[in-house]
């Protein structure tokens, strides 16, 4: 095994570390993420996409590889970085070690690295771009291919190509296989499964655990391209709509806003979760801005701003919705109580909510999961009215 490899940031400063996972190269955008645990979740959520990984824990790898807690198919993420990789998982469930599945996944590692400094860097500079490689005899090219590079096509390209439909109305019983598998728009066909309420999951790159939550309170989810109209969501006749999380700027998405404005008047509840958030916000006319180095982890500080009471969430974004461009038929329901910025918001127009945070955790706390059931609740009120 090679000796030595470089993690080159955007500011010239360079760290050292030991490979692992796949050989060569790798070039992306270096966050760092400060929960304990849930590594797989971590590698497997496709908000990460285009970026490089820091886990601030030091010991990564002690259970294992588990495929049951993957919050997708494959990891979206450009590259791993680790302080310390532990070589001997010992879990029950462990179906394999770390490296091996990175090796699998093509996705380059590096362990013995001081991810302590590298996050204090990246906390006072700002998230920047960053490149690994084996060698810093290029070194004014590597910087110029790093300050080049930037994250373009990120939720088209997470996004499930298919519309699957998925559920059962039997509340608490695993339901994961698929019923139908068609085109991205094509809505042909997906009704075979049916739940108490139909969801339709607008997939930006969603966590499992969405799913999860969702089939779990005995709803039929049916999961929609990125790329899918309001039409041909609004064909499906769902009761409610679930804007998924996802990677990237959330202004790189016009067409998927402009779809989401037309959504917003149909009158169906509306729940949107991170990336969902912002794109509902967009569309209703809110504005989105990047933080320095954003929140990602399992322990970030949520303010209910109607009740007082302080929630631990789990967070993995890098854009915030500007609390003072909301529209005067909305207002911030959650504030991040660390810097103040937006975490969710209800809008009074429409029975629609998001929330900044992920509620269905995966890995993290679960104290908002309730935010599911006042989704449902609003499902239930609208069922009846239709009625």
């Amino acid at each position: 095994m090679q000796q030595n490899v470089y993690i080159i940031l955007a500011n010239g400063q360079v760290f050292k570390g030991k490979p692992f996972g796949a050989a060569g190269e790798a070039v992306g955008e270096i966050v760092f993420t400060t929960a304990m645990t849930g590594y797989l979740e971590t590698l497997t959520d496709p908000s990460y996409y285009g970026q490089i990984v820091v886990q601030t824990f030091p010991l990564i790898g002690n259970y294992g590889i588990i495929p049951d807690d993957f919050e997708s198919d494959s990891p979206k993420l450009k590259a791993y970085v680790v302080r310390e990789w532990c070589q001997v998982p010992s879990n029950f469930r462990c179906e394999g070690e770390l490296d091996a599945f990175l090796r699998a996944q093509n996705i380059v590692g590096v362990y013995g690295v001081d991810t302590r400094e590298l996050t204090k860097i990246i906390r006072e500079v700002g998230v920047m771009n960053a490149k690994i490689t084996a060698t810093l005899d290029n070194l004014e090219k590597d910087l110029a291919e790093i300050n080049q590079y930037k994250i373009t096509d990120a939720v088209q390209t997470v996004s499930d190509r298919k519309t699957i439909s998925v559920g059962d109305a039997v509340a608490g019983r695993k339901t994961d296989k698929a019923k139908d598998t068609t085109v991205a728009g094509d809505t042909t066909g997906t009704k075979e499964v049916t739940g108490k309420y139909r969801v339709a999951l607008w997939d930006f790159g969603a966590k499992e655990n969405i799913r999860r939550e969702l089939i779990k309170r005995g709803c039929e989810v049916i999961t929609v391209s990125a790329e899918a109209s309001a039409e041909s969501i609004l064909n499906l006749k769902p009761d409610g709509i679930m804007l998924s999380n996802g990677p990237g700027d959330p202004a790189d998405n016009p067409v998927i806003i402009k779809e989401l404005t037309k959504l917003s008047a149909s009158g169906l509840p509306i729940f949107g979760i991170c990336l969902g958030h912002q794109l509902l916000a967009l569309a209703q006319g809110a504005k989105t801005s990047k933080l320095k180095y954003g929140h990602r982890g399992a322990n970030q500080p949520v303010k209910d701003l109607k009740t007082g009471r302080v929630y631990i969430t789990s967070q993995n974004h890098g854009y915030a919705v500007v609390a003072n461009s909301l529209p005067a038929h909305a207002r911030m329901r959650f504030q991040n109580a660390n810097d103040g910025t937006c975490e969710g918001i209800e809008y009074l127009n429409m029975p629609a909510f998001s929330a900044q945070f992920h509620p269905e955790a995966s890995a993290g706390p679960l104290d908002t999961s309730y935010l599911f059931d006042q989704f449902i609740d609003l499902m239930r009120k609208d069922c009846l009215t239709c009625r």
